[in-house]
């Protein structure tokens, strides 16, 4: 089967009625797949949003034929019995159009709910919970269990002929050799050659083998390098920090304070910047040539629009 290539909608950074417009005119472009984020806030006030991506993927099923995903952390803001309902129904009305990565999330969007912010080996061995009352539930148990998650005679009512994919998100190492252990599938993101090497290795080396493998590729293009870079820097800065000190932070203003000593320059290990498609070609193939099945190309910067156009043109029949 050839490599998907689809867009990622960033709801962080635009509004929902624009996303559903943008995956219109992505699949028009030649794209064939689509994954959104699932934020309660954006990364930073300069984002400025973040819509309900739960409904919106509704829509956005609806007014495409493309296939979807999302990213999401269930556990603390969102409990996995409502979670697996939710993928359930959208399986029901979509059958086989739908995925769902899990990870264990970050405290800019979970400390909403007041509770504490778990360590993150606990916070691991929730996720692992969670994935095992989702799986339970689709295949029509009733369950009931304590633990991190707790769960009272829960029964999914309505169920898809076939659960859908779940996946698991890692940006380490580590996480990707723990993630290959019980996920049908791995997505992960762009980052320099070695590091990026070292989590697809660590992914087939302790029972990912054979198991589909997704990439989000964060990338800038604009008419020059230095366009590029500047919208790069204005919107996604704050991603070069490590995960580490990412998922610890509760506010947008949080996460800019401590972005404050990243230059333009910072950004190379985090997005790809290139005013040439030919470029972008050549990065995109080096990532097939790992054994990706699925990239989502998330244009950092604001012009979405110029981005689906000229990509669905210049780089997406290079790539198939």
């Amino acid at each position: 089967m050839a490599p998907r290539i689809g867009f990622h909608a960033s709801h962080e950074q635009f509004r929902p009625d624009r996303l559903l417009r943008l995956v219109q005119a992505a699949e028009r472009a030649g794209f064939d797949g689509a994954m959104c984020s699932d934020h309660w806030a954006p990364w930073s006030e300069e984002q400025g949003e973040s819509g309900f991506a739960w409904s919106w993927l509704g829509a956005a099923l609806q007014a495409t034929n493309l296939p979807f995903g999302i990213v999401n952390a269930p556990g603390q803001r969102y409990h996995p019995a409502i979670i697996a309902q939710a993928a359930a129904t959208l399986n029901v009305m979509y059958p086989d159009r739908f995925w769902i990565a899990i990870g264990s999330g970050q405290l800019l969007n979970e400390h909403i709910t007041g509770e504490r912010w778990p360590a993150k080996t606990e916070r691991h061995e929730r996720l692992r919970e969670a994935a095992d009352v989702m799986r339970m539930l689709w295949a029509g148990e009733t369950v009931s269990r304590e633990g991190h998650v707790s769960v009272s005679e829960a029964k999914l009512w309505t169920r898809p002929q076939r659960p859908p994919l779940l996946v698991g998100a890692a940006v380490t190492p580590p996480t990707a050799a723990w993630v290959a252990e019980w996920a049908d599938a791995l997505i992960t993101v762009s980052q320099s050659d070695d590091e990026l090497d070292r989590v697809v290795e660590a992914y087939r080396s302790n029972g990912g083998e054979g198991k589909p493998m997704y990439l989000q590729v964060h990338l800038a293009y604009a008419d020059t390098d230095e366009a590029a870079r500047e919208a790069a820097f204005a919107q996604w800065r704050q991603n070069t920090l490590p995960n580490s000190v990412m998922t610890d932070l509760a506010h947008p203003s949080q996460v800019s304070d401590a972005a404050t000593h990243v230059t333009a320059d910072d950004l190379d290990g985090a997005v790809r910047i290139s005013s040439d498609p030919a470029r972008h070609v050549d990065w995109l193939r080096r990532d097939l040539s790992r054994g990706f099945d699925a990239l989502y190309l998330h244009e950092v910067g604001p012009d979405q629009e110029r981005f689906v156009e000229v990509f669905g043109r210049e780089v997406l029949p290079h790539l198939r």
